[in-house]
């Protein structure tokens, strides 16, 4: 019986990953950086456990002691009440602290100023309270803030959405999402034809959601925002913040020193053209344009739009009081499929996470130690920093003549 061709593109993908760490130029630092995720990993699954279980817990809580008060009929004392009420509509109006709340045997009365957008949210929410019998509406219903001092500044409120609507899931809503995709996804996979493939599309998604915490568009890279995977790295270095600058500054010389770099065509005007290698030796190319660029101080920058790798980034230079530089490098980036595209490079040691924490190395041994090495070839720094120009002599001037001296001429001496 011939395998399917899933178990064949299965079987080649482990072969080019087998072939990917035992590579050996690049094998034992691809190795060593999956073996630092895997450690991160299990790490990160502990800590996960652990806020899972707590959850869990507290909600169990919370519905153990909803029931009981069900059951029992107990009365809630009005204090209680009048605090939970004043605890909820926080959440349901822009001024909450305009809103006078007061109660008697489950009675709630409402009293001040309000917009009149956010009145029946405001009610229906305050009668959906457990231990609210009935609700009196004192409310003073204004169309606009106008100059009613109560309405004044203030905060939309927060739109209530279902929780796995949200951008970021509470881990029961994770742990039971994540279950329910990996059932659905196998299920599709023993199932043939489209209603199998769609079934396990859907649930390799729903369980990749959950185990990334991550929303669909920064997860599969849909849509035009830029943002997808945020990289952060600071360095101190023992270097003038005028040389640091001026080696960033140059973006034509980053191949000597940033290992993924091939090639920076500048072309004038703050644009620039990027080669930079990508994972299973692919190269991505695409276009960027420096949006800011205050000497010694920021440089900014962000790709072109329509570009298929949309990343923006900025770069800080603080001056330290022993005469160094500390570098602080904030970027986010989006690769083609999202932060799996982004996954599937760091799998091969070719994210810019990693590669970002080798070449900021480099770049420190080059100004400290004058020189370092990248992509097989050593570079020193006065091939990447120019050399600072002599200052021009200045025009000597004549000394200023004392008060009632006779003007002298050129070419003529004064009598004796």
């Amino acid at each position: 019986m011939k395998p399917r061709f899933g178990w064949g593109a299965g079987i080649a993908a482990l072969g080019a990953g087998l072939m990917a760490l035992l590579d050996p130029q690049v094998g034992k630092r691809r190795r060593a950086v999956l073996r630092d995720k895997a450690n991160r990993a299990a790490h990160s699954v502990g800590d996960f456990a652990g806020m899972t279980w707590r959850d869990l817990s507290h909600r169990a809580s919370g519905v153990a002691a909803g029931a009981r008060g069900l059951v029992r009929g107990e009365e809630i004392p009005d204090e209680v009440l009048a605090e939970r009420v004043r605890s909820k509509i926080g959440r349901l109006v822009s001024h909450p602290a305009s809103i006078q709340v007061t109660a008697a045997q489950g009675r709630v009365t409402l009293a001040g100023p309000i917009l009149e957008r956010e009145v029946k949210g405001l009610l229906r929410g305050v009668k959906a309270i457990r231990g609210v019998t009935g609700v009196e509406d004192r409310l003073e219903i204004h169309e606009q803030a106008g100059n009613v001092s109560g309405l004044q500044g203030g905060k939309p409120a927060p739109e209530h959405r279902f929780e796995l609507l949200q951008e970021n899931w509470s881990p029961t809503a994770r742990l039971l999402a994540g279950t329910a995709g990996a059932g659905l996804a196998l299920v599709g996979a023993r199932r043939r034809g489209w209603l199998g493939g769609s079934l396990a599309a859907i649930g390799s998604g729903v369980f990749l959601r959950a185990v990334t915490n991550l929303p669909a568009k920064r997860l599969f890279g849909i849509g035009p925002a830029r943002r997808g995977i945020d990289i952060c790295k600071s360095i101190a270095i023992d270097a003038p913040v005028e040389e640091v600058f001026a080696l960033w500054s140059r973006w034509e010389n980053f191949p000597r020193f940033f290992s993924h770099v091939r090639e920076v065509r500048d072309h004038g005007e703050g644009r620039t053209h990027w080669k930079v290698a990508g994972p299973a030796g692919t190269v991505m190319e695409w276009d960027a344009v420096v949006t800011a660029s205050i000497p010694n101080q920021l440089l900014s920058w962000k790709s072109s739009p329509g570009e298929a790798v949309r990343h923006a980034g900025t770069v800080r230079f603080d001056p330290t009081p022993e005469g160094g530089t500390r570098v602080d490098l904030r970027m986010t980036y989006k690769p083609p499929a999202g932060a799996i595209g982004h996954a599937v490079a760091a799998l091969f040691g070719s994210d810019p996470k990693t590669a970002l924490d080798e070449d900021m190395v480099r770049v420190k041994s080059l100004l400290e130690e004058g020189a370092t090495s990248a992509q097989g070839r050593e570079v020193t720094r006065k091939e990447v920093i120019p050399a600072a120009e002599p200052p021009s002599p200045a025009r000597r001037r004549p000394s200023p003549e004392p008060p009632g001296a006779a003007p002298m001429r050129r070419g003529k001496r004064p009598d004796a």
